[in-house]
């Protein structure tokens, strides 16, 4: 099992990147960096390539509608030659609040849009002169407002012909699609008591397809980070950030989160929580959400207690232990759970 980190998106970027970079030496194989709407992710990203020699870096993730397909392919090849072909492509179909609140996209087709970026991606990181017509065309037809387009193919020679691709997602469908196309797959919220049961069948029905010539799916996954006495309190940690996301992100019917967080078998908390972050109760959301749902999702406690918890995402399919380590000595601990994989 390899061990990653996600990059906070909030505070000073160069800071949390600096952080980030300082664990390295530590043994950490990939960080993970955060877009949403503040920083965009490229730029940050192109910083830690600077202040790194060996660890992967990967966006966690680009939306698939506000950029084009062929932006996101040359954003992921150009961080692969400032890395020297350590770039993770992470992409995701993000949600219709961000999507058509900040970037003024239609939220439409998302699995489809997912589908297309991989394919034309590495179509082109293959340097193939692109002609395609589906969501996207390339080029664009006269009949579509066309006039001096004509197929292309990736001006500069990239790194790597094959860049690894990640997604995020959450629904049978796009978890579906993510076994048989992706590289990666980077859930969220992710429990290991709950997965085979939850993700289980759309797994097997997309690894039925899948190309053998991908290999395995690799599966990015963790929380929260703390070992010793009294580590147990860092879970609360967490309550803000579930809170959030299954209380806010999205009106009630069209919130991904609340829906996973249901199919845990939290249907009356998942609710209680997303009626009273609407309401403007982000306390009281907080306050719902269930410790042991907290415990399930972050590794906090007694080494003995962290270690069995390793396991568990280890046994439940995780190839990729993705940590925030909270404490005095993040390297520390990144080298403590390091010696235990």
């Amino acid at each position: 099992m390899e061990l990653s980190t996600p990059l906070t998106y909030s505070g000073d970027p160069r800071e949390a990147a600096d952080r980030a970079a300082a664990l390295e030496t530590a043994g950490l194989d990939a960080v993970w960096v955060a877009e949403a709407y503040g920083f965009d992710s490229p730029t940050i990203m192109g910083y830690l390539a600077a202040r790194t020699e060996r660890m992967r870096i990967g966006s966690a993730v680009l939306n698939v509608y506000s950029r084009t397909p062929a932006l996101i392919a040359q954003t992921a090849a150009g961080l692969d030659a400032l890395t020297g072909g350590r770039a993770l492509l992470g992409v995701g179909a993000s949600g219709p609040q961000v999507v058509e609140g900040w970037h003024g996209r239609r939220y439409d087709r998302p699995l489809g849009r997912t589908r297309e970026v991989i394919e034309l991606s590495r179509r082109i990181w293959r340097r193939e002169v692109i002609e395609h017509h589906g969501i996207t065309d390339l080029p664009l037809p006269p009949e579509k407002g066309g006039t001096l387009g004509k197929p292309l193919k990736l001006l500069t020679h990239p790194v790597r012909d094959t860049i690894p691709v990640y997604v995020a997602a959450l629904g049978p469908a796009n978890v579906r699609m993510t076994a048989e196309l992706a590289d990666g797959w980077l859930p969220f919220l992710y429990a290991p008591e709950h997965a085979a049961k939850v993700w289980g069948r759309s797994l097997a029905e997309g690894t039925a397809k899948r190309d053998p010539a991908l290999g395995p799916l690799s599966v990015v996954a963790g929380g929260l980070l703390a070992v010793g006495d009294g580590a147990e309190a860092v879970r609360d940690r967490m309550r803000p950030t579930v809170a959030l996301y299954v209380g806010g992100m999205g009106a009630p019917g069209r919130n991904f989160y609340h829906t996973l967080v249901c199919s845990y078998g939290y249907e009356a908390a998942a609710s209680e929580i997303q009626e009273h972050y609407l309401a403007g109760r982000k306390k009281d959301a907080e306050a719902a959400v269930p410790a042991e749902l907290l415990e399930q999702i972050c590794l906090a406690g007694p080494e003995g207690y962290v270690r069995d918890r390793v396991e568990a995402f280890r046994e439940s399919g995780v190839t990729m232990l993705n940590v925030t380590p909270v404490g005095p000595d993040a390297a520390r601990l990144i080298e403590r759970v390091r010696s235990w994989l």
